[in-house]
């Protein structure tokens, strides 16, 4: 899956803000790393002004596709890293996709 950064203006405002608040929370280099790149596969994957506009189906198929591609350790970081994102850049209540 892509991880390079999707070409919209809106999406990397978020995605900077995202990465500064893994900093300001004092998150380890690696952390940051994966969750930034979890949020840029996620961006590519639905398109890059989709992302806040999520449904709880998207997200399912999405993270059963890559469990399908991915051990279950990676997929876990991008669910966090989700999460995050919802939480803290885009002030949203976070529901679990998964079952």
């Amino acid at each position: 899956m892509n991880t390079k950064l999707p070409d919209n203006p809106l999406f990397n405002k978020l995605y900077q803000k995202h990465c500064k608040l893994l900093t300001l929370h004092d998150f380890r280099p690696k952390t940051i790393d994966a969750y930034s790149r979890a949020i840029r596969r996620i961006g590519n994957y639905f398109g890059p002004g989709t992302i806040e506009h999520l449904s709880q189906d998207q997200l399912l198929e999405y993270f059963y596709q890559l469990l399908e591609k991915r051990s279950w350790s990676a997929v876990k970081l991008d669910l966090y890293g989700l999460r995050f994102f919802y939480t803290n850049v885009l002030k949203k209540t976070w529901q679990q996709p998964m079952c």
